[in-house]
């Protein structure tokens, strides 16, 4: 099997989602390398817990199983959150979860013990040692690699949008960035990360991936990193862009909203309509106002530089996709868009407390009890 070349058909629209959450100590605030303990712990007392260890020593990844719906991937996380919650209560540490750390010192927060991991640092120095970032990544089955690359260009003139909801990465190494996420700007400084190039068909991305490889990038970093990318062993388009959400119940709605997106693409192929692109130079400045502006962002939305604001957009983009949330059994978790536009997103309140407290600590505690106050109802 080549593993470039050959994508697993997914024949129907499959869902895996994997969302990074830190550990922190209760009275420094700061990140705790004990996920190994923890994850070993968890999978002795449970054995059918789908844990990961991550980048950094202080992560824990939860990981779902294959599954149909929002519903059944985010209860899946919501079981696995509580068995990680049982044991870490016991070892005296917090839970927290965000696109990224607010004081938390780079420097001192030791890697996973992984070989790719440590030849990512190799290679890539002072920019790889400041990936202290954490993610969700949202894996949607494709039933033929020929749709793959269209559907992926079609998403990122979506950017912004998945960006804005979960962005939750205001603070980094102690200052307020000014950024909504600060952690989208971080991790492009990777050479295999940032947006994907714009490729015409599933082709030309197989010669691309041969030449990583003859050129030895892959064999430095394992894979690409794209915001988007294929996973062709999983016959999936693996979403990347989303910020860490503090909670499940954000979680749900980015997760709803990709899944939506997606499968409305994949049915504009059967149609046979013309799917969205934009230029790549939209698509970075859209990336960039995304992360730097989150849901007050005015976004390019056409090929004419037509614009508008992201947060009209998204109003408007539920109400377009709630046929297909209907199908997919997700209409409620795609409304909690809605609510995040309401409530405001994660950067917001983040910075609403620093800017009255002048002080990261108290923001992390409210982040922490996010995660049990803004919780999930299957």
């Amino acid at each position: 099997m080549d593993p470039f070349r050959d994508f697993a058909r997914s024949p129907h629209p499959t869902l895996g989602v994997e969302w990074e959450i830190g550990l922190t100590d209760p009275l420094t605030r700061d990140l705790v390398p004990r996920a190994a303990e923890v994850i070993e712990e968890v999978q002795a007392r449970y054995p059918d817990t789908h844990l990961e260890k991550e980048f950094l020593q202080n992560t824990v990844e939860l990981v779902t199983p294959v599954c149909r719906t929002t519903r059944e991937a985010v209860n899946s996380l919501a079981a696995t959150l509580e068995r990680v919650r049982e044991v870490a209560a016991e070892e005296n540490l917090k839970l927290w979860a965000g696109g990224g750390h607010p004081f938390s010192n780079f420097r001192t927060q030791p890697l996973s013990p992984k070989i790719t991991y440590q030849e990512i640092i190799n290679r890539t120095r002072y920019w790889g040692q400041q990936m202290l970032l954490w993610g969700i990544h949202c894996h949607v089955g494709i039933r033929h690699e020929d749709r793959v690359w269209p559907i992926i260009n079609a998403l990122m003139t979506k950017y912004p949008h998945l960006l804005a909801i979960s962005a939750s990465s205001p603070g980094w190494d102690g200052i307020d960035t000014g950024y909504a996420s600060n952690r989208t700007m971080l991790y492009q400084q990777l050479p295999t990360a940032g947006m994907p190039y714009q490729f015409a068909d599933w082709e030309e991305w197989v010669q691309f991936m041969y030449d990583q490889r003859t050129s030895g990038v892959i064999n430095h970093t394992g894979s690409m990193h794209f915001d988007i990318r294929p996973a062709a062993k999983w016959g999936t388009i693996e979403v990347r862009i989303s910020d860490a959400t503090s909670n499940l119940r954000e979680l749900a709605a980015v997760v709803a909203l990709t899944h939506c997106l997606v499968v409305y693409y994949d049915r504009m192929i059967d149609r046979g309509e013309k799917l969205p692109s934009l230029q790549p130079w939209h698509n970075a400045e859209n990336k960039w106002r995304g992360a730097r502006y989150g849901l007050d962002a005015l976004v390019i939305t056409s090929r004419e530089t037509e614009e508008r604001w992201v947060s009209q957009e998204l109003t408007e983009l539920v109400g377009t996709l709630e046929p297909i949330a209907a199908e997919l059994g997700c209409v409620e978790e795609l409304a909690l868009v809605l609510e995040i536009l309401e409530r405001g997103a994660g950067y917001q309140r983040q910075r609403r407390i620093y800017e009255v407290e002048r002080d990261w600590k108290p923001v992390v505690d409210a982040t922490c009890q996010e995660m049990l106050d803004l919780t999930w109802e299957s």
